[in-house]
C-alpha cells in the first residue's frame, strides 16, 4: 500500500540530503520517481543540500496541480512510482490534499520534507496539513544544534545582523528596502530559550565582549 510520508526538522536537519537520499535508494531499485522542490536556496527547479548535493527537480508555483500532473504523465505512458516533494512546508493546503489523493487514488508513495513551523514560531500550512494527513510522520534524527550547544528548535531570521519576528513569510534573498539598502537576510536554529530572548550567535558573541551586563528578560 502506498503511504505519504511526512520528514520534518528545523533548518540544517538533513531533509534535502534525505530526500536526495531516499530518491537514490528507490532509484537503485529500478522504482521511477520525480523530485519536486520550491524555493530552494540554490534557485529555481533545483533541489540542493547543505553538502553541495544537487538534483534537477520540478519547480512548485502555487497554481501547481499535483493530481494533474501524474494523470497526465500516466495517462501519456509515463512510469511514476513515487514522489520525493522537497520544502514542502511552502506548498498550498490544497496541494498537501492533492498529494495525499495521488497516494489513496493511484497508489503511488510520497515522500514529503519540509521544516514545521517558520521564523515567527507559527505552524507552514503545508505542513500544517502534513501533519493532519500523513500516514508517518518522522521527526529527523540529525539534531541541529543552537549555539549554545542546546538542541536547536526554532528557526530565526536574521536582518542585518538583528533579529526579526515579523516580515514576509518566504524570504530567500535580501528584502526590498524603501528608505536605504536591501537588508542583509540570513537564518539561524536556536533552542526555545534564545529564540525567546532573541539571543543570536553574534549577539551573544557582543554580549560576552561588553562590559554591560545583559538586560534581565531580555
Amino acid at each position: 500500500m502506498a503511504e505519504l510520508h511526512f520528514f520534518t526538522g528545523t533548518m540544517d536537519s538533513g531533509k534535502s540530503t534525505l530526500a536526495l537520499q531516499t530518491n537514490h535508494n528507490h532509484a537503485q531499485r529500478g522504482r521511477v520517481g520525480r523530485i519536486f522542490t520550491t524555493h530552494d536556496r540554490a534557485g529555481e527547479s533545483i533541489l540542493s543540500s547543505r553538502l553541495g548535493l544537487t538534483h534537477d527537480a520540478i519547480e512548485v508555483s502555487d497554481a501547481f496541480d499535483f493530481w494533474r500532473y501524474v494523470v497526465d504523465s500516466l495517462t501519456a505512458g509515463a512510469r511514476v512510482d513515487y514522489l520525493i516533494c522537497d520544502e514542502a512546508q511552502f506548498y498550498t493546503t490544497v496541494q498537501i490534499d492533492q498529494l495525499a489523493k495521488v497516494v489513496d487514488e493511484l497508489q503511488i508513495d510520497v515522500f514529503a520534507f519540509g521544516i514545521l513551523s517558520d521564523f515567527r514560531t507559527r505552524l507552514f500550512p503545508g505542513s500544517a496539513r502534513l501533519v493532519e494527513l500523513a500516514d508517518r510522520m518522522n521527526v529527523l534524527q540529525v539534531e541541529a544544534l543552537c549555539w549554545c550547544g542546546k538542541r536547536a528548535t526554532h528557526n530565526a531570521r536574521t536582518e542585518d545582523g538583528v533579529m526579526v519576528i515579523e516580515g514576509e513569510v518566504i524570504v530567500v534573498g535580501d528584502v526590498d528596502s524603501t528608505d536605504g539598502p536591501p537588508a542583509e537576510v540570513a537564518y539561524e536554529v536556536l533552542c526555545r530559550q534564545h529564540h525567546r530572548r532573541r539571543l543570536t550567535a553574534a549577539r551573544a558573541r557582543a554580549v560576552a565582549l561588553s562590559p554591560e551586563p545583559l538586560p534581565f528578560g531580555s
